[in-house]
């Protein structure tokens, strides 16, 4: 996978996570819940375990490509605001669209 290739795919696959919360209600899109919907702190928690995973697959494919660069504490500032920006369309479908009865 060339750097073009991979550095596409993160994207997509940060962004499909940053939504995944969201949009069921099984954890992880596989473990069913006692309750009748996840709370807005398990959503949460779901998507910094999200975030968690997509970073080791950048990481991965970083390591496959080349060298691994080290980051330091802003790189990780900046990637998850990135990625909570990218969790807004999921947010705004859970949370603030009306609900038409």
């Amino acid at each position: 996978m060339d750097v073009s290739l991979s550095s596409w795919f993160v994207i997509m696959l940060a962004a499909l996570a940053a939504n995944m919360p969201f949009m069921n209600e099984r954890l992880f899109l596989v473990v069913p819940l006692a309750g009748d919907s996840k709370g807005i702190w398990l959503r949460l928690l779901e998507l910094g375990l999200l975030y968690a995973l997509v970073l080791g697959v950048a990481w991965l494919l970083e390591g496959r490509i080349g060298n691994v660069f080290p980051q330091r504490w802003e790189f990780y500032a900046i990637t998850i605001c990135l990625f909570i920006v990218a969790a807004y369309p999921g947010f705004v479908y859970r949370y603030l669209r009306k609900k038409h009865a």
